[in-house]
Parts: C-alpha cells; structure tokens; sequence
C-alpha cells in the first residue's frame, strides 16, 4: 500500500511539472490575447473628447464591464476611413450621410443613435462684419459671410462638422477660397481657439463652444435654431465577419453600455452641474426617423 502510495505521488508530481512548464510555455500568448481582448478601440470624433465628456463616460464603462477604451480621437472621416481597415473595434461619430455609406459597405454593423445636440455659427459679436447675428437662416448666415469677406476658420479635417460646413457652402453655391477662408486642419477645440484668437466666424457643435467657452472670450453665439443644424451622433461595431480580428465582443459591451440607463443618464446629466444646462440630449430607444431622416 505504501509503495502504491508513492508511485501515486510521483505521478502526480510529474504531472504537476509538465502543467506547470505547458502553463508557462502558454501563458505568454494566453495573457497577450487576453489583454488584447481587454482593451477596446474606439475611433470618435473629437467633439466628444472637447466637451468632456469622456471624462464621464470612460471611467464609469470601465468599472461597469472590466474592458478598458482605448480612444482615437479624430475627425469623423477619419474615424470611418479606420473602420474600413479594420484597425478600430468601434466607432462614436456624427456624420449620418458618411455613416450610412460605410454601413451600405459593410465595414461596421449595429448602427445604433445615442445623442444629438446641434451646431452653431459662432463669431465676434462686436463687430459683427458679416451680420448675421439672430439670423435662423444657416445658408443666407453662410452667403452673408462670403460676401462680406469675414474672416471664416474652418475644421477643414473632414470631419462631420467639416463635412456639414461644405454642405452649407456647396446649398449657398459659394465656393470659400480666399484669404477671408482659413483652414486649421485641427479638432473643434484648437479651431474654436484660432477663431477667437483672430475674431472670426466658426461652425462649431454647441457642447464643445459650451465646455471651451471660458477660454473663448471674444465668440459669442450669432446662429442658431436652423433644422440643418442638427447635430446626430451613433455608435457602431466595426464589421467581425469581414475583419475577425476586432474585438467584437468588447465592441457590443461598449455599444450596449452608452445606450443603458446608466450610460443614458451619464450623458443626459453631463454638463448640467457645470454649465446649467445639458450638453447633450440622449436618445435611445430613437432612430433618424425620428428626426425626419
């Protein structure tokens, strides 16, 4: 019984070595996958960063899911153009017209609306050389600007804001050249700042002139309330049947957290405390039919 009892032993003895060594042989790509699988990208626009917030919203995801986000923050034609290779796992933007042409291609999936809120027409208030302020009209505000040679800064990074403001030239039939039109090529926040730096006008999304607003003392808002305006931000999945190698399941995770009650009410109640007033209008349950599209 004794020697039965030792052979039992060395077996087991051996057997935990060889577990241990594989576990150890294992481990290396086991924990790379594994962290790999922690980490969700997500490619947003950078309206969402600028207003702060991510500053909300990360932390709370993060302890709700045990994923961690990694951002990429950059224009929404950006953040699309990385959904098409395959190189993000999500998307957070707000350009309707460009979303819908990638969703028909089939690189993102579960296109799902969040949140809206809606663009300004910012400038100096005095002197308003294009005078346009109290105007409800985006495209006669545009012509104005134009004629009058005022100084416009714009994005000029493709992003949805960028991609809206040409829209708004191309309905005004004006094309900007000129030394009356700059371009920054930078997110919402460093044009906003150049605007105000150089007394010019900006097409901006109201939560991000709202959080910089402190640091914008020459700005004031001079259009506002026009339906062109609208400002419609979704999440989506980067596409896993096309590119298996995105994290689809931390993807979900992210997409189904902004649209639950707790991440809903993060949004809703972002900026209130601060500014008085929300920065954004949550909008789960909605679709673009809602609003007329």
């Amino acid at each position: 019984m004794v020697q039965r009892r030792f052979v039992i032993a060395a077996l087991a003895s051996c057997l935990a070595i060889v577990t241990t060594n594989t576990s150890n042989l294992l481990t290396p790509q086991a924990n790379a996958q594994s962290a790999r699988n922690r980490n969700v990208i997500v490619a947003m626009t950078t309206s969402i960063e600028d207003s702060g917030l991510l500053d909300d919203l990360v932390p709370a995801f993060e302890k709700k899911t045990g994923y961690r986000l990694k951002k990429v923050a950059v224009g929404t034609g950006q953040a699309l153009a990385l959904a098409e290779k395959g190189e993000v796992d999500a998307l957070f933007v707000n350009s309707p017209k460009a979303e819908r042409k990638v969703l028909q291609g089939g690189a993102v999936t579960n296109r799902r609306l969040v949140m809206h809120n809606d663009f300004v027409i910012v400038g100096p208030g005095n002197p308003d050389k294009a005078k346009i302020r109290g105007s409800k009209n985006v495209v006669q505000a545009f012509n104005a600007i134009a004629k009058n040679q005022a100084l416009f800064v714009s994005r000029g990074d493709d992003s949805g804001t960028n991609k809206l403001e040409k829209d708004l030239w191309q309905q005004a039939n004006i094309k900007p050249v000129g030394s009356w039109y700059q371009q920054t090529g930078s997110g919402m926040a460093k044009t906003l700042q150049v605007a105000n730096q150089k007394l010019g006008y900006t097409l901006a999304d109201r939560a991000t002139y709202i959080f910089q607003k402190k640091n914008l003392t020459s700005l004031q808002v001079l259009v506002e309330g026009d339906r062109k305006l609208l400002n419609l931000y979704h999440v989506m999945q980067v596409n896993p049947q096309k590119f298996p190698k995105v994290n689809s399941a931390g993807s979900k995770a992210f997409i189904d957290f902004v649209l639950s009650s707790e991440g809903q009410r993060i949004i809703a109640a972002h900026g209130r405390k601060e500014f008085g007033q929300p920065l954004f209008f949550v909008d789960g349950g909605k679709s673009e039919k809602d609003y007329g599209f």
